[in-house]
């Protein structure tokens, strides 16, 4: 439980295992319950999703955390794959909002193990495709 009193449903690390270890989906889409007492799965997509279909679900004006499996160039040319945990907290959400996602963060995060890189974003340009695999490297 994260100090705002949120928790993380038992389906939140079910569809990230199924993400990580049985390559179900490429992106799962994480947000509050509307009573904002627990972290619910949203959307998960299957493998054929793009980057471009990821950055498209995410709301200009609302709050969310995801996780992405992202395919990128090594230096040395080879094929690589990290888990991206996102928060994404955009300039439009409310403030409230905003608080309860930031407090209730590691409740998620500490729950899916196996996460590579951390993604913080308030708008579309530090997720981009580029940005991410900027901070991969």
């Amino acid at each position: 439980m994260s100090m705002s009193g949120v928790t993380a449903q038992a389906e939140c690390v079910q569809a990230f295992n199924d993400l990580k270890l049985g390559k179900k989906y490429k992106y799962i889409i994480y947000k509050l319950s509307a009573d904002m007492k627990s972290i619910e799965v949203e959307k998960s997509s299957d493998r054929s999703a793009t980057y471009d279909d990821f950055i498209g679900d995410l709301p200009k004006d609302d709050c969310r955390y995801a996780v992405f499996d992202f395919d990128y160039k090594a230096p040395d040319g080879g094929d690589r794959a990290k888990i991206v945990f996102y928060t994404w907290s955009p300039d439009d959400a409310k403030i409230k909002q905003k608080m309860v996602y930031a407090s209730s963060k590691d409740t998620l995060r500490k729950s899916l193990n196996g996460v590579g890189v951390d993604v913080q974003g308030t708008d579309y340009d530090e997720v981009t495709q580029e940005a991410v695999q900027e901070k991969i490297r």
